[in-house]
């Protein structure tokens, strides 16, 4: 932890004077932060959810102080930066690196909020990179193999972002300057900036441990034997040996050490040697889903739009009551354990069973939502869409001319007979391409011709299951193997959309260690299910003990056998196949209830804790951050969520984190 040179000048926000450079420093809130990434201003992860909705309550306390720092990658740019001169504050400091070199380009993210945010060019270190490897191994340890691209980039990018902060705290030595680093790639800054004993506050938040995400991948039961598992042999046995020790290094290193989740707090402790100093739970910025009084009417809107394409897919073969039909789903990366899809079919299967056993009169078309590779859409599936956008379209001309007609016979004086509105012409129309639109065989499972048709293994389970789309079957599979989008000739709508018309989320992970979707559901008025792997599950069942009659379903998973889990979430999704529509209205509403409590000017509060905490470690003296009013939770009773022991939790006085205040 890096200790405050011996000679540290005042910081105090009122005895602010002109640096070296000849300009003033913002003075609110006191200090410079700088948000690293790898995903800022460019998706990649979950990580790109977390900065993107964050942006708003973060900018709405530092202002033009905060400064997020990412990877320059030329496509996402083009889409996502609006380029601008840089402020005063940081002009001088970029001259510098310019000077050497070095590209960056600074700007606003185009996201709510527009903060401002300055993109790395990793290549224009490329020449230097065979250095910039070497002082790593000498000064931190940390080898690095040749052959692995990624992890050079990485390098490289946390070398310019040592050379940009360590440049701008030589430009304005009297500015407190505070970087929190997200992930181990993002890390990569902070081993060589503590070789370098910058005068930097430092905190770094891990997501997610690679060894905990590899060993899950492998379908090993992690959590059974968490205690006894050699982070360092696994990572050397599976070949990212280099990539771990950075991730420890920038844990080691840090000022504050913080996961997002209390699960994840217990795999940096064995794996990465540190206890989290606090737990920052992830938000979103409800104000962009908040629609009082409308979301009901969003979620009507919404699931008609699902109606046409299941109408589509399905009724050339067979067709059932839409006004009794439920929409589930899930949707995430594809990682087919870890994210408990082997568990959401199995449950499917037994869910189909019981409602066929039960002669269950709704049906179930459950959605899986993933990104797999594949060729393209599979042509039957693009025929059934045309054929029923062709009837669509028919029938809205014949709806034309029925009006006109009526209007002149009823004007005429007389009302008029069904041949009248409906001639001959239209009736051959109609006929004709009903019959045109009949298919004999059954609706398919999967809407895109996947490369690995046979080995994929959503598909191998479904047909393990025989989850083939028979019209008996009570529940229907649709695997649509890319991400929701406006432009797709299938739904033609994004993931929002598609979220707002479901009835339920599904989501019972097995590694997770936070878990935006089900997140996402709950602003959003639907109810979901996750698991207590997860850590938005864990936060869940801490905060709300009546959490599954408001709706949000928390899976069992923790030592509980698979077919116990696959149980508890046929019940669920049983009992939400026999509510009445009433009953249905107001679990939603019990849902978005909830969502307030997860918006990030609450969650927030977290964050400014491990600011503060960072501040005071290393400046001490300096004017701390204040916590604002819009952070004051004394009356918000949030949890407590530091990694500490039950037995710890309860000797505290307030059940939240506090950093330490000083009293002089």
């Amino acid at each position: 932890m890096n200790s405050p040179p011996e000679s540290k000048p005042n910081h105090s926000t009122s005895e602010r004077a002109p640096d070296q450079a000849g300009f003033v420093p913002p003075q609110a809130p006191g200090a410079l932060l700088f948000e690293v990434s790898w995903e800022a201003c460019s998706q990649v992860g979950g990580i790109y959810t977390v900065l993107r909705s964050k942006a708003v309550s973060t900018v709405r306390r530092w202002g033009d102080a905060y400064c997020l720092i990412g990877p320059y990658r030329e496509a996402s740019a083009n889409i996502e930066l609006e380029p601008q001169a840089p402020p005063s504050f940081l002009a001088a400091a970029l001259a510098d690196l310019k000077a050497t070199g070095l590209r960056l380009y600074f700007g606003r993210w185009l996201v709510t909020g527009r903060p401002q945010v300055l993109l790395v060019d990793t290549s224009a270190v490329s020449p230097r990179l065979a250095e910039i490897k070497y002082h790593l191994w000498k000064d931190n340890g940390i080898a690095s193999p040749s052959g692995d691209v990624e992890f050079d980039e990485i390098v490289g990018f946390g070398s310019v972002v040592t050379e940009f902060l360590t440049a701008l705290q030589h430009r304005a030595p009297r500015t407190a300057i505070l970087a929190h680093f997200h992930e181990w790639q993002g890390g990569s800054a902070l081993p060589m900036l503590r070789h370098r004993r910058a005068s930097i506050a430092t905190v770094f938040t891990t997501h997610a441990t690679l060894v905990g995400r590899n060993l899950c991948s492998a379908n090993d039961n992690l959590y059974d034997h968490l205690e006894s598992i050699d982070a360092g042999a696994v990572a050397a046995r599976h070949g990212f040996a280099h990539r771990h020790a950075l991730e420890g290094a920038a844990a080691v290193c840090a000022d504050i050490f913080t996961t997002v989740s209390h699960i994840t707090g217990l795999e940096a402790k064995q794996f990465l040697g540190r206890k989290p100093d606090l737990i920052v739970p992830n938000g979103l910025n409800v104000e962009r889903f908040a629609a009082p009084h409308e979301f009901q009417v969003l979620h009507r809107a919404s699931k008609q739009i699902i109606h046409e394409f299941v109408m589509g897919h399905f009724f050339p073969s067979y067709s059932f009551d839409l006004d009794r039909t439920l929409y589930v789903f899930t949707a995430g990366r594809y990682e087919f354990r870890n994210k408990g899809l082997d568990v959401f079919i199995e449950a499917l299967y037994e869910l189909n069973r019981r409602m066929k056993a039960d002669n269950a009169t709704a049906t179930v078309v459950a959605f899986i939502v993933t990104r797999a590779p594949h060729r393209a859409l599979n042509v039957e599936t693009l025929n059934r869409q045309a054929m029923f956008n062709e009837l669509r379209d028919t029938c809205e001309t014949i709806h034309e001319e029925m009006g006109q007609r009526l209007f002149y016979t009823v004007a005429s004086g007389r009302i008029p007979t069904a041949d009248e509105l409906l001639d001959e012409h239209a009736t051959v129309r109609l006929k004709r391409l009903m019959q045109a639109s009949r298919s004999a065989g059954l609706p398919t499972i999967v809407t895109h011709d996947l490369i690995d048709d046979h080995g994929d293994p959503i598909l191998s389970h479904l047909r393990h299951r025989k989850l083939f789309n028979h019209p008996d079957d009570r529940v229907k599979v649709v695997f649509h193997p890319e991400f929701m989008s406006v432009t797709s000739p299938l739904l033609g709508m994004d993931y929002d959309q598609f979220i707002r018309g479901c009835h339920v989320g599904v989501f019972p992970s097995y590694y997770e260690p936070w878990g935006y979707t089900p997140l996402e559901c709950l602003v959003r008025g639907i109810p979901a299910v996750t698991s207590d792997l997860s850590g938005f599950g864990d936060y869940v069942m801490q905060r709300f003990p009546e959490h599954d009659s408001s709706g949000l379903f928390v899976a069992r998973r923790r030592n509980t056998s698979l077919q116990a889990t696959i149980g508890q979430v046929v019940e669920w999704l049983y009992a939400l196949t026999r509510m009445s529509r009433r009953d249905r209205i107001a679990l939603r509403n019990r849902v978005e209830g909830l969502a307030n409590h997860f918006d990030w000017n609450n969650l927030g509060y977290y964050y400014v804790t491990a600011h503060r905490m960072a501040l005071e470690r290393h400046y001490p003296g300096h004017d701390l951050v204040p916590i604002d009013a819009e952070f004051d939770m004394e009356a918000r009773e949030i949890p407590d969520t530091s990694p500490h022991s039950p037995k710890e939790r309860a000797s505290s006085t307030r059940g939240r984190p506090r950093p330490r205040r000083r009293t002089s």
